[in-house]
Parts: C-alpha cells; structure tokens; sequence
C-alpha cells in the first residue's frame, strides 16, 4: 500500500502533547522540569540547595536579591502505535457487501485493517516530522505464517516511518491476544504517547482500559482510535445474515426487526465505548472506514473525536 500521498497531505501538521511530558531529550514539548536552559519563564527567590548557576548575578547587583531564572523546558514525547490485527479486522469483505443483483455494492472495499494501517502511518508521521521517535506494536500474523505480535522500539532516526509501514503491510488479521496484551509490550517507558487503534471487540475489554488508565497515571498519554465499518454502521441491504468475522459458526439472519435490533444496541455499545475510555483517562476518537485517513489524523490530533454513536 502506498502511504506516500497521505504522509504529503500531512505534512506541516503538529501533534501538541496533552500534558508536559516526563521527558529530558530537547524536543517539541513541553516539558514537567523547568531549568536555566530553554526559553525564558519567570524569576523565582534563591531558596538553599539551588544551583548557584542559575542565579541572576545583573538582577543581584541591580537589586542585592538573589533570584534564579526558570524557563520551559521542552522535551521529546516517544509515540508507539498499537494496532490491533485480530480477524475481526479484516471485515469486511467482498461477500459481505453483496447485494440482491450479486454486485458489490461499491468498487472498492476498505477493510477496517486497511484504514487502522493508513490511520498508524499517518500518526507516526506526524509525530516524526516533530522529532518524535515513532514506534510500532502489532499483532495479528506475519507474512511467513508466524503468530505475531512484532515490536518496533521507538526511533527518531530517518526511515523509521516506511519501517513502521512495511511491518504493517506485512501482517495479517488473525486471531490473536487482546490489546491488554499487546499494550504490555509497549516500549519506551512510562512517559510515552501510546495510540490503540482497533475495533475494540476484545475479549476483555475491561482488561485494556486498566492498562491505558496505569499507563496515565503513570504520566503517559494513550488515544483510543475507534475503527469501525461503514458497512457495521449500515448493514448492506441485500446481507440477509449476518456471520461474525471470528467465528464463523455464529450467525443470524437480517429482518428488519433485527436491523433495528441491531442498529440500536451498536450506537449504544459505542457510547458506552467512548464514555468508559475517556473515564480510563485516554482520548478516544471514532472513525468510520469510509472517512478520508487524511481528515482523521487531523481530526486526532487536534482532539475533535466526535460522538461515539454518530457514525
């Protein structure tokens, strides 16, 4: 997949930290210490123990005070995607869209892994032209056949985001462990921005909530990129049953009373969704396979999520 065009359109636009980061590397961020270095912030009286370098020795002659100058120091923020590559990402495809005539109902089918894939490169890239080292954990299984998940320490170093892509254009949704599991492999430390993207039908959704809500706690950000179809939005009208994407025994048929069923305990199951991980502390953001990838990283960066039943 080429992600040249969307990296393009991105280009110039700043991802800002939601919080001073923990950081001491020089970056773009704010950072939590404040030190002589960096731009200039305020004064604040000499107390015992501070470095004498720090003084204001012009101020002292001028006023026989002693201050230190404190200024805001920035620091970098290490981003590691997370995204999710279990079966259940691979929807939909060409059968599920049929309609009645037996023709797809559009040309072309996006995946939800194929927007999750577009929407981690789109992040990493911006995060990187800031100097942020990117990284990468995914799941799902590798092109030889081997079980993943696959771990890309952060790097800032040049190159990293078409590495963080090849990687993703290796893999394949499979069934795998939760994203509980897959955030337990995060690298680079508590202070680190980590973004789940997935369809968020986890076994124990409970299970990755707690780790995004230690993992601010612990002075780290986490954002919640919700992945859903168009097409679970809106059911294809000529799909008469439904089969999930995991398991392929579980089955129900279509009427309209269960499209209406349906339709109104998914909205439901996703404003439960976005309520629960905003209370864990992290940002969460809806997104719609059919929505541009370009207008996504920005509606993420920039903390427009929107409504999470509003698909």
């Amino acid at each position: 997949m080429s992600y040249a065009p969307l990296l393009d359109e991105l280009r110039g636009l700043r991802w800002p930290a939601r919080r001073r980061v923990p950081g001491v590397l020089p970056g773009a961020h704010p950072a939590r210490l404040r030190g002589p270095g960096g731009e200039f912030s305020e004064y604040r009286a000499y107390r015992q123990g501070d470095d004498p370098r720090r003084l204001d020795w012009r101020l002292l002659a001028r006023s026989d005070r002693a201050y230190v100058r404190l200024a805001d120091d920035h620091a970098l923020l290490p981003t590691v995607c997370v995204v999710d590559a279990s079966l259940s990402m691979a929807y939909p495809d060409a059968e599920t869209v049929r309609g009645d005539a037996g023709r797809l109902r559009a040309p072309q089918v996006r995946t939800k892994w194929q927007a999750a894939c577009a929407l981690a490169v789109g992040l990493a890239g911006v995060a990187h032209a800031a100097g942020d080292p990117v990284g990468l954990v995914v799941g799902g299984r590798a092109g030889d056949g081997r079980d993943m998940p696959r771990v890309l320490a952060p790097r800032s170093r040049r190159g990293v985001v078409l590495e963080l892509a090849r990687a993703l254009d290796a893999t394949t949704p499979a069934a795998a462990g939760g994203l509980a599991a897959l955030m337990a492999r995060v690298p680079g430390g508590v202070g680190t921005r980590v973004v789940l993207i997935g369809d968020f039908l986890d076994d124990d959704p409970g299970a990755a909530r707690r780790a995004a809500a230690a993992h601010v706690a612990g002075g780290g950000e986490v954002y919640a990129v919700h992945v859903v179809a168009a097409e679970e939005v809106e059911p294809p009208p000529g799909l008469r049953v439904a089969v999930d994407p995991e398991d392929a025994r579980v089955r129900r048929a279509m009427d309209a009373g269960a499209r209406a069923e349906y339709a109104a305990r998914f909205a439901e199951w996703r404003l439960e969704l976005a309520r629960a991980w905003r209370g864990a502390g992290a940002a969460y953001a809806l997104v719609r396979t059919d929505e541009p990838a370009g207008r996504v990283v920005r509606r993420v960066v920039q903390g427009a999520t929107g409504d999470g039943a509003a698909a």
